[in-house]
């Protein structure tokens, strides 16, 4: 892992097109500008993290379809 210090302003470049830009740092919290191609996939980590999580107990969940249609079902009556 390379680890780096910036200062407000300061950039970091990962390889040529895409750049991470220090805006604003207010206490512990650090706002940063991320510039990259449409392509690139930007995800929050505890976002990643969550669904990850969501998918691994989807995989052992043992509900039918039935259920399932159901539970929408009440869902949608909200």
């Amino acid at each position: 892992m390379l680890v780096l210090s910036r200062k407000k302003g300061e950039a970091v470049l990962v390889g040529e097109d895409i750049e991470f830009s220090i805006l604003e740092i207010i206490g512990d919290t650090v706002k940063i500008g991320i510039k990259a191609p449409s392509e690139v996939g930007i995800l929050r980590k505890e976002l990643y993290v969550s669904v990850e999580h969501m998918n691994q107990n989807a995989e052992k969940s043992s509900i039918t379809a039935t259920e399932l249609m159901n539970q929408f079902k009440q869902i949608k009556k909200k």
